[in-house]
């Protein structure tokens, strides 16, 4: 059961990143709730994920893998559930923080139990086949949920997790167990400091576009956070049983594919969280109408990762196929620049499609490549990192993304309040045009800061991996 049960998670977690973008506009309405509180819906779930993965996959490197993915498919389900009953948008807010910790559980131990269940060819399909899953949530999920809030309302969309979260957990009871075989305690100070630092770090890029970058609160929290990060590493550096061990970060070549799949992310997600809004808002798509457009975006995540580990299997360079993939990524984004209102889907197809196509060879070949160069006691720990870069990327993008959207809605439309209605696709009755435009021109500038951030890490990824073929981990 172990291979059939990890691969249910991860469709989950995917499914769950993925759909609750649709969700929005309903979710919004319903609670009365605009701006950074909406947005938290779907930041908060990242930034738990982020910030619990390497937690999770230490941990689950010490206590054992399997007993860290039913704990965290128990949780994962738990805030679902208090989700689908939420009553306000700050209980909403806190349940899906809660809902992301146990996806960084899921993600986490199961990419651990396949690292010390496969090697070689193998492990590389494992991992493929863990992209491809992947993919699938992600292709699945906003089509999914939309289709779910149109026959029972964004609670019942909810509801639906929560099921197939028990399921999973139900299921992993019959998966193999593992551990380190050199485990030592939990480095309980570094953990504390790692999910304070993200979690100021995302409040200031969450506020700040409401209070004003040069409020003190978003100083204050701003600098906090960064201070956290700084001792955080000092700890690593001394602690018996770090959480995110130096050496592992000092690896040239695994630190390359781990930037990799972080540029993917970060040219992804915010595509992925904030065009249905824009669909919805600009082009009068319906919820479902919006998920299935976002097919362009999500189905060539679907088959790519088998794609691309087929071809690695048969010869072709890892590295070649990284850098296309980092390169399609970066001019989808780029591209996006065109969107506009008039026609919203069809200016869109083609990045959509380029991105997607990038970011599914990513999911199949960054993992493997990345783990076959790490010690098989310390596979917890490497899923871990890589997932917490996917997160952070993730939650660090949202937040950042979102905070460009509205401080630029906020200097076209002189009002923070409307630009956080316009941003959450609410338009003032009779200045629809106007909104329209500044949405538009917000999308704009927000886009190619993104695509230009993406091409900068890809220069460095490029090289960090030259000329560094994977050795076997099994001989480390």
């Amino acid at each position: 059961m172990t291979l059939p049960v990890v691969l249910v998670g991860v469709v989950l977690v995917a499914m769950s990143i993925s759909g609750t973008a649709v969700a929005l506009p309903s979710i919004g309405r319903e609670l009365d709730a605009s701006g950074s509180p909406l947005n938290w819906v779907v930041a908060g779930y990242n930034l738990a994920f982020a910030a619990m993965t390497l937690i999770a996959g230490s941990t689950a490197d010490r206590i054992g893998r399997r007993r860290v993915f039913i704990l965290a498919a128990l949780v994962f389900a738990a805030g679902f559930l208090a989700t689908a009953l939420s009553p306000a948008i700050l209980v909403t807010d806190i349940a899906r923080i809660v809902s992301g910790a146990g996806g960084a559980g899921i993600m986490a131990a199961g990419g651990a139990i396949l690292a010390s269940s496969y090697d070689g060819a193998a492990c590389n399909r494992a991992f493929a086949l863990m992209g491809t899953m992947a993919g699938i949530g992600i292709a699945i999920g906003p089509t999914l949920s939309g289709l779910l809030i149109i026959a029972t309302g964004w609670r019942g969309s909810f509801a639906v997790f929560t099921i197939i979260g028990l399921l999973v957990a139900l299921g992993a009871t019959r998966a193999r167990e593992s551990r380190a075989s050199d485990g030592g305690p939990v480095d309980w100070a570094g953990a504390a400091l790692f999910v304070v630092a993200l979690a100021l770090l995302m409040f200031a890029l969450l506020e700040a576009p409401t209070l004003g970058w040069t409020h003190p609160v978003i100083l204050i929290t701003g600098i906090a956070g960064l201070v956290a990060l700084v001792i955080f590493g000092f700890v690593q550096r001394r602690s018996p049983a770090p959480v995110l061990a130096p050496a592992l970060v000092a690896n040239r070549g695994f630190l390359g594919w781990s930037l990799a799949t972080l540029t993917t992310s970060i040219g992804f997600l915010g595509v992925l969280v904030f065009l249905p809004t824009y669909l919805q808002a600009a082009a009068g798509l319906s919820p479902a109408s919006a998920g299935a457009a976002m097919l362009l975006l999500t189905a060539p995540v679907l088959i790519m990762p088998m794609a691309a580990v087929t071809l690695v299997n048969k010869g072709v360079p890892a590295r070649l196929l990284i850098m296309i993939a980092l390169l399609l990524v970066v001019a989808g984004n780029l591209w996006l620049v065109m969107l506009n209102a008039d026609h919203a889907v069809a200016s869109v197809a083609a990045p959509l499609v380029m991105i997607g196509v990038g970011m599914g060879a990513s999911f199949g070949i960054t993992d493997g490549q990345a783990m076959a160069l790490v010690s098989a006691n310390a596979v917890g720990m490497a899923a871990g990192f890589l997932n917490t870069l996917r997160g952070a990327a993730e939650a660090l993008v949202i937040a950042a993304f979102s905070a460009s959207l509205i401080g630029l809605l906020t200097a076209r439309l002189g009002d923070t309040t409307r630009a956080a209605a316009v941003g959450a696709g609410r338009l003032t009755t009779g200045a629809e045009a106007a909104e329209l435009d500044a949405f538009t021109w917000s999308w704009h500038l927000t886009q190619l800061g993104v695509g230009l951030l993406c091409l900068m890490l890809s220069i460095v990824v490029a090289a960090l991996i030259h000329g560094r073929a994977p050795a076997s981990r099994r001989a480390t």
